[in-house]
């Protein structure tokens, strides 16, 4: 099943490979104050409630105009360092946090950037499900946590620290859906080894979140990586069964390229057959039920799928018994497919057997109905 998921960078106002000048509608142009440079970047200060009323806007707007699945966020939240012979310049946020304490705020400035970005997600998570209660919200940070919850031998990089990102936090209060933490390393790799860092993801994960951990498939043009390795990521992440319910790749370029035959042995092994994106139960209304079944109808060579009363599907289960000889072949077996909403047509060609089920927008699969075929 495919789903669409519309992708924000909530603070960057401006990248540095940006050729043409600002347009007078830009908020650098319309409201100069909540922009800073940063390097050779414009970011819009998350210190200034004006500017993250700005990005909720937008995405408000996004979700309401568009059909969108999700939301979803990537780990720029303060910038990552700008450093200059080999000290990190700060962000300049003084006169932003010079207005917060003479309004009486108390926290020092690390502590008052985390709570900038806190409230900036729960905003978010808010935003979004206020528009439309279906739509995930999901958050795709650097792959490693605090430092005083890292798994022995982690080190490295401190979102905490630098970004001022405290993902457990939004991960342990559920303002999320799901979170993809990028675990861009080999299994082994010195310093941050993929297995650790998954578990320490799982252990954090005490709200039942989907877990949809990040692999670095790109690499797989450089050095040291090989279509294995990813294989390997993904048969660790299904070990951990409901723990972590799926996983994502960066990106869809080396998966279209197929390289190192990564595309071809993800056919031919762990995506054999499709499945369904794990359903979000948490986002049903209160009282809400899986979507009714539907009534299949054999109509000459065709079997149709007459939706149920209630709510209406998102896309269709459908299971095929398949043939292999005789029709009492002890060599039958069921396959699986997706059919979209308005694919009310089952393939019957070499089934004995056929049954399907609504998927709701939220995931929620219903009850099946089959029908054995002459």
């Amino acid at each position: 099943a495919l789903e669409l998921h519309v992708w924000f960078n909530p603070y960057r106002a401006r990248h540095s490979a940006a050729k043409s000048p600002l347009a007078a509608s830009h908020i650098a142009s319309r409201q100069s104050a909540l922009v800073k440079r940063y390097g050779d970047q414009l970011w819009m200060d998350p210190g200034e409630p004006a500017a993250s009323a700005h990005s909720l806007a937008v995405v408000a707007d996004v979700v309401r105009r568009y059909d969108v699945d999700g939301v979803h966020i990537d780990d720029y939240f303060y910038p990552y360092p700008v450093t200059v012979n080999g000290t990190d310049t700060p962000f300049p946020d003084s006169d932003s946090h010079a207005r917060y304490q003479l309004g009486g705020g108390t926290l020092e400035r690390d502590d008052w950037r985390r709570s900038n970005v806190d409230r900036f997600v729960q905003d978010l998570y808010a935003t979004v499900h206020q528009v439309k209660p279906w739509v995930r919200v999901g958050i795709s940070p650097f792959g490693v946590g605090k430092p005083d919850r890292r798994p022995t031998g982690v080190t490295g990089f401190s979102q905490y620290d630098k970004l001022y990102a405290d993902v457990e936090n939004w991960f342990n209060k559920g303002w999320l859906d799901y979170l993809a933490p990028q675990l861009y390393w080999t299994v082994n790799r010195e310093g941050l080894p993929f297995e650790p860092l998954l578990d320490q993801w799982v252990a954090e994960n005490t709200q039942a979140r989907h877990l949809w951990p990040g692999f670095f498939t790109s690499q797989l043009s450089k050095p040291g990586w090989k279509a294995s390795e990813i294989l390997q990521q993904i048969q660790l992440q299904r070990a951990r069964g409901d723990k972590a319910t799926g996983h994502i790749h960066f990106s869809m370029v080396a998966l279209m390229q197929d390289r190192d035959s990564i595309a071809t042995q993800l056919r031919a092994g762990p995506y054999e057959q499709p499945a369904l994106v794990p359903a979000t139960p948490w986002l049903n209304e209160p009282g809400g039920l899986p979507p009714p079944a539907p009534l299949l109808k054999r109509e000459s060579a065709r079997v149709l799928i007459v939706p149920g009363a209630g709510e209406a599907a998102q896309r269709w289960a459908v299971w095929r018994r398949l043939r292999e000889g005789s029709r009492d072949s002890a060599g039958e077996h069921w396959r699986f497919s997706v059919q979209a909403a308005h694919e009310t047509t089952i393939n019957t060609t070499g089934a004995s057997r056929v049954a399907a089920a609504a998927v709701d927008r939220v995931g929620n699969l219903g009850p099946a109905h089959s029908l054995a075929l002459p």
